[in-house]
């Protein structure tokens, strides 16, 4: 009677282990699963004659918590941020964002030297932004992209304030993909990205 207890106890233990075993196979399958990354691209270059020497340093954007990953953020209601599923930027929205301006303002040819603040020369100018949205409306209506960005320009040698500027746009999405959602994104960008690089230089 004891062998047979036993006997059933190990079974139960074994099918436990089978079913646990399965669950972090799942788990890892679902972690192996690959998602869709997404960049955004500059401003177009832009020749000028009316260059600088002047040496710009963009800031890595501050940015809310929801906003400061690399995931695209969906916005289903009011109080409520969920995001796209099987998508993702290239990297962190913020750096993605920095990058953006640096190739942007570069691309522009008024500035001697433009890059992000983590290196480079001392600069004349520092640039400060603030990524307050860039998420996917889905509350009720069609998909709309939204973007708003403020930009703070600094002299830095006595860190004075010489203009701030919050940049704001919106796209309807073609659907609800991934792909048509970063195209409605980089529609917004196409429009605000050349607005802030002319303003900054």
């Amino acid at each position: 009677m004891q062998h047979l207890l036993l006997t059933r106890r190990l079974a139960i233990l074994g099918a436990a282990a089978t079913l646990g075993g399965c669950s972090a196979l799942s788990s890892l399958n679902e972690a192996a699963t690959p998602i869709d990354t997404y960049d955004l691209t500059p401003a177009p270059a832009v020749a000028s004659g009316g260059g600088s020497g002047r040496t710009l340093l963009v800031a890595r954007p501050g940015a809310p918590a929801g906003i400061a990953t690399d995931r695209i953020m969906v916005r289903p209601g009011a109080a409520a941020i969920t995001y796209l599923p099987d998508a993702r930027w290239a990297d962190e929205l913020p750096t993605v964002v920095q990058s953006l301006l640096v190739r942007s303002i570069a691309g522009t040819g008024r500035m001697g030297y433009v890059g992000p603040s983590e290196g480079g020369p001392v600069p004349d100018l520092a640039l400060l932004a603030r990524i307050d949205n860039f998420e996917v409306d889905v509350a009720g209506g069609p998909v709309t992209a939204r973007v708003d960005i403020s930009l703070t320009l600094l002299r830095d040698r006595d860190q004075s304030v010489i203009r701030t500027r919050a940049f704001r746009n919106q796209a309807t999405a073609a659907s609800d993909q991934p792909a048509d959602v970063v195209a409605a994104f980089q529609a917004i960008l196409n429009t605000l990205l050349p607005e802030m690089a002319r303003w900054a230089t």
